[in-house]
């Protein structure tokens, strides 16, 4: 599983860094190019509003592992036919956002599988080390998919990167085939042997968390401040590379390279000595660290600050997503797993929203204001969150 996160995870960050670049190259000449460069990137998370709900209903009723299959074989037939448009040297800027909506109904199926998944392959007291194990397949490969695909916009241009992904996507089906889940619980099944319609499923799966448990509820509304707020600060990288530290490409997948550093070392401390008793405490704290570096980063003129600063700010992200992951997973039931997964990564969806009023701002001022707006938006909504909820602050 660990192996195959590590392909699906490269594959992404390398979409994420080559249609950024890509629709940059289309459509410089535009007045509106970076709003269409920073939400060519949000793009991806959009059917998590449609998708991912569903997906979670889905991920109960049929096997997870040969779900997550079916769905990679189909991106990476998308991916190849990508790639030809892209090497015909017909495609338009429009083209990579339909792609990008494509790959975005799959990932929002395939992500909350494949957290799921963590909990059938390792017993519940290896669970917070396994979740920050695999956070190593996100941040790590942030750094080596950006890094490489960055080396071969300027070499050989973008055809390679999409080829790429496409076999990434292959090497991930591959490396499912033999997994094994020795503990996934079967789920319980109605009087008529059946397990309830899928509007009944979707619904128990809501109430599980409006009634029973409110601190996942509380987590689910926090996550929307590194996820929704924050996070459009990745596709604001081609801007603010050009722009503000007038560099190409190359330095450009260096920057997102860097992001996966600093989530490599949160993941690597918190898969080697744990999260400790604070759990809630520390989701808190790293939205807080998260916000502070946005907001110095738009300053940083120069490469090195401006890389240890958006390391940090990954850092903060990798730590709350782990953290906040693991209360939710230990307390959750096997047969509601994927249903509360999908509303977990459901603010995600939002994601296109904020990007398309950051992307609007970008053009209307600057990057560097734009970036400041969003950072010191993330401290203060992080401070009064803070205040007002015990719960995730006493979570353990």
């Amino acid at each position: 599983m660990w192996i195959g996160n590590f392909f699906a995870n490269t594959a992404q960050w390398l979409q994420l860094l080559s249609v950024g670049w890509l629709v940059r190259d289309l459509t410089d000449s535009f007045a509106t190019s970076g709003l269409l460069v920073v939400t060519v990137g949000g793009m991806t998370t959009l059917p998590t509003l449609i998708v991912g709900p569903w997906a979670g209903v889905l991920g109960d009723r049929v096997d997870r592992r040969k779900l997550v299959m079916a769905l990679q074989s189909f991106m990476a037939c998308a991916a190849i036919t990508f790639a030809i448009l892209v090497g015909s040297g017909h495609v338009e800027w429009w083209h990579a956002y339909i792609y990008v909506l494509v790959s975005g109904v799959c990932w929002s199926t395939t992500i909350t599988m494949r957290q799921a998944l963590v909990a059938n392959t390792v017993p519940r007291e290896a669970l917070i080390n396994a979740y920050a194990t695999n956070t190593l397949t996100i941040t790590g490969t942030r750094m080596v998919g950006p890094f490489i695909g960055g080396i071969l916009i300027t070499t050989l241009g973008f055809t390679w990167n999409f080829a790429l992904e496409a076999c990434l996507y292959t090497a991930t089906v591959l490396a499912f085939l033999p997994m094994k889940t020795p503990y996934f619980l079967e789920r319980k099944t109605d009087s008529n042997g059946s397990g309830g319609s899928p509007w009944a499923n979707f619904m128990e799966g809501i109430n599980y968390v409006r009634k029973q448990e409110r601190v996942i509820l509380n987590l689910l509304l926090l996550g929307t401040i590194p996820n929704v707020l924050l996070h459009p600060a990745w596709f604001m990288l081609p801007v603010f590379t050009v722009e503000v530290l007038h560099r190409n490409a190359d330095v450009g997948g260096y920057m997102l390279a860097v992001t996966g550093f600093g989530g490599l070392l949160s993941a690597l401390t918190i898969a080697s000595i744990g999260l400790g008793r604070r759990r809630g405490l520390i989701c808190l704290w790293a939205i807080l660290l998260s916000s502070i570096s946005v907001v110095l980063f738009a300053h940083s003129h120069w490469l090195v600050p401006a890389l240890v600063l958006i390391g940090l700010m990954s850092l903060g992200q990798a730590t709350f997503r782990t953290s906040s992951s693991t209360l939710i997973q230990t307390t959750v039931p096997d047969h509601l797993r994927s249903r509360v997964t999908s509303l977990h990564f459901y603010s995600q969806g939002f994601v296109f929203m904020s990007s398309l009023a950051v992307g609007w701002l970008v053009d209307l001022t600057t990057v560097v204001i734009a970036l400041t707006v969003i950072g010191t938006a993330g401290l203060i909504l992080g401070s009064i969150s803070y205040m007002i909820l015990p719960r995730v602050r006493q979570a353990q």
